[in-house]
């Protein structure tokens, strides 16, 4: 699935499974735990299958339930 060249920097696209990623969707947020994604091997890029953005895409609309929720702490800046 991986294994191409970063389009930015020309270093190689290697899959990594991280514990989480978080995905900003225009329904909210998303986290993925334990998930397969890209990462360059020079400049860090993350690239996303497009199974794993319709797997977002199926939570963020209520289409498929999350195994659980969290709290997310917000707090002013100042």
């Amino acid at each position: 699935m991986y294994g191409y060249r970063c389009e930015y920097c020309g270093g190689l696209v290697r899959e990594r499974v991280v514990d989480r990623e978080m995905f900003k969707h225009r329904d909210g947020f998303v986290i993925l735990e334990n998930v397969p994604i890209g990462v360059c091997d020079q400049c860090g890029y993350r690239y996303y299958h497009s199974t794993l953005l319709h797997r977002v895409e199926e939570i963020a609309a209520k289409k498929k339930s999350p195994a659980r929720m969290e709290l997310v702490p917000v707090a002013p800046y100042a």
